[in-house]
């Protein structure tokens, strides 16, 4: 039912209805499309997605290595520092949320407040950059049941040296899971939310145990230079670092990815913010009991296998496998959660026409999108495999942790101002809502738009010839580029070759507003 303020509203041919008011920021709701997905999960299930999405484990033993080549010593702070904005983030997809529960999330809310153009690349964005992530989590993935086997005892394999830090073989390894994750994404995400939640108990009994140990008996003293971001010795590497941090908290957001099968809207935001939280407290104590355990050349040396190298420090084996083991199963949790969004919010875009009808076939089996499950896992295998031109897993996580923190920041800061646009009129209403609502997403968005900004222009000017290499700034200026060209690319190719009417109304096909409303 269609609900405008105080005036009439068409339902269909000769038939109309008297709208009653709704609070600000609300819009009508569209008609129900014929495929919809089933409503099964809880507040808890989408903790479990957007936590498995986010990655903690993987985050600390791989994000916080890359972090500390930026920043030194600074780790602590530099997490703490990248949090506020994104609490002004996470402000923002909460009170869309409310007024517009859709699993397009950010590409909805902005094509309606703000742009088709914009919304369409905010959610081309958050495609992509899950796929380059999906890609490098498939080949660090790989890298981890490497290391496993070497721990094991087996370090060759058909007469071949099996070399965790090879992206060949990392990439290999990390398909076949792919495929196999990707199988169950698609038999339903009550199962899959099952399987994260034994993973992420797992996962966090042994980062809790292993980080609050080194914690307390790490070699390294106290410092407060820590805590202080006046010392980091410059702009860029503070700007990359608070981009790498800001990426190591993407993925809270999954669970408005799947806001149209959470079977109370609300609780998809309740699960976002849980997370966050959740998040910040893992990650500040990882930030604390690595620089208790591991000095500044460790840090940064180890790379891809930091978290590994943590645990040899604290324990003997077999304990010392076991942080091997949770970031084993970090990163197959978060190969299944990357999945699950993405094609969420392709069936969004699919629904609109601005993607093809390939991304809106439901399974009568299973009550998933299927065939599109299917269809990104191929695309993120094939990405992997392109990535194969980065001969070394270390190098190819930096250039696309980079990459992503640019887009993601961009995606971030636009979903921000589309609510800020939507909600401006709690700046008329009570003091503690606009800020809610309006100043801290403004804020937030206006600190993402700087730092990515700001790290574009260091990667610009800090070459004068282009190679592929992580240390090359033209190649990291190339891949956040070659994002946001294939997104403006796809937007034409949508409102003139597809003709969706999306580019027109700005308005998802979908139902938008909680039946509460």
């Amino acid at each position: 039912m269609c609900r405008h303020r105080g005036r009439t509203a068409p339902l269909g041919e000769g038939v109309t209805v008297k709208a009653s008011r709704t609070p600000y920021g609300s819009d009508p709701p569209a008609p129900q499309p014929p495929d919809t997905l089933r409503k099964s999960l809880g507040v808890v299930d989408g903790v479990a997605i957007a936590a498995s999405s986010t990655a903690a484990t993987t985050s600390i033993g791989i994000g916080l290595g890359v972090t500390a080549g930026a920043v030194g010593l600074h780790l602590p702070i530099i997490m703490l520092l990248a949090f506020l904005p994104i609490l002004g983030i996470a402000s923002a997809y909460s009170r869309l949320n409310r007024v517009e529960p859709n699993m397009g999330s950010g590409y909805v809310w902005v094509g309606r407040s703000l742009s088709p153009w914009l919304g369409f690349l905010t959610g081309w964005i958050g495609i992509v950059s899950t796929v380059v992530f999906l890609s490098y989590t498939t080949t660090v993935t790989g890298s981890a049941l490497l290391q496993l086997a070497g721990e094991g005892g087996l370090h060759e394999f058909a007469g071949l040296r099996l070399d965790p830090d090879s992206t060949a073989q990392a990439t290999a390894l990390g398909i076949v899971v792919l495929v196999a994750v990707t199988f169950t994404a698609i038999t339903g995400l009550r199962s899959a939310a099952t399987f994260q939640k034994y993973l992420l108990v797992f996962e966090y009994v042994v980062l809790l145990g292993f980080c609050g140990y080194g914690l307390v008996a790490g070699p390294q003293p106290f410092s407060l230079d820590w805590l202080n971001p006046f010392t980091i010795p410059s702009g860029q590497q503070l700007a990359q670092g608070l981009l790498l941090s800001v990426f190591c908290y993407w993925g809270f957001e999954s669970s408005f990815s799947v806001t149209e099968e959470v079977r109370d809207p609300e609780d998809a935001s309740r699960a976002g913010l849980i997370t966050l939280f959740t998040m910040l407290g893992l990650f500040l104590l990882g930030s604390f009991a690595f620089q208790r355990v591991l000095s500044l050349d460790e840090l940064t040396a180890h790379g891809a296998q930091g978290l590994t190298y943590f645990g040899e420090r604290l324990a003997d084996q077999p304990l010392a496998a076991l942080p091997l083991i949770a970031l084993t199963f970090s990163a197959i949790a978060s190969l299944q959660s990357g999945v699950i969004p993405t094609v969420r919010g392709m069936f969004a875009m699919g629904r609109d026409r601005t993607l093809g009808p390939l991304w809106t076939k439901v399974s009568p089996r299973y009550g998933t999108p299927a065939a599109g499950t299917v269809a990104i896992g191929c695309v993120a295998a094939a990405v992997a495999v392109l990535s194969l031109v980065i001969p070394k897993v270390g190098d190819l996580v930096l250039a696309s942790v980079n990459a992503i923190g640019v887009v993601v920041s961009l995606y971030y800061a636009l979903t921000a101002l589309a609510a800020a646009a939507r909600f401006r009129g709690a700046l008329r209403e009570s003091l503690s809502e606009a800020l809610r609502a309006v100043i801290l997403p403004v804020l937030s968005a206006v600190v993402l738009l700087g730092l990515g900004g700001y790290l574009c222009w260091t990667f610009y000017t800090s070459a004068d010839h282009f190679e592929i290499s992580p240390e090359n700034g033209w190649f990291m200026l190339f891949c956040p580029a070659a994002m946001l060209l294939t997104g403006v690319i796809a937007a034409a190719w949508a409102k003139w070759v597809r003709k969706s009417p999306y580019f027109v109304t700005g308005r998802s096909t979908a139902p938008t507003v909680p039946e509460t409303a």
